[in-house]
């Protein structure tokens, strides 16, 4: 699925069932709080922190699922194509790091 088509997803979704869009500043909140759920289940299941007794780990698709849900959100409501951004991106970073890792004598 395309970038645009998650954005228009989302957008319908506020539409339908969300009755409008929070604003900035508590998406942005609630973006943190999402990435700290992410944080929380990565560092519990591949680093070395461990669970709490009784402690659930979460699944980290859901988590990061939110973390785009929120992040598409805030793309939606500041105006953002993120598909176009997104496209950019890669161009400039494989125009800009196009020997940089391969050479990285740290990644061998």
């Amino acid at each position: 699925m395309k970038l645009n088509s998650l954005q228009k997803k989302v957008d319908d979704w506020i539409k339908k069932y969300g009755v409008r869009y929070f604003d900035e500043l508590t998406n942005m909140a609630q973006l943190t709080e999402e990435v700290g759920e992410v944080a929380r289940i990565i560092s519990r299941k591949y680093g070395e922190q461990t669970s709490k007794k009784g402690e659930k780990v979460e699944d980290l698709g859901e988590e990061l699922a939110d973390v785009l849900f929120v992040l598409l959100c805030l793309a939606n409501q500041t105006g953002v194509d993120l598909e176009k951004s997104f496209s950019e991106k890669m161009k400039k970073k494989s125009k800009r790091d196009k020997t940089r890792h391969i050479n990285n004598k740290k990644l061998k």
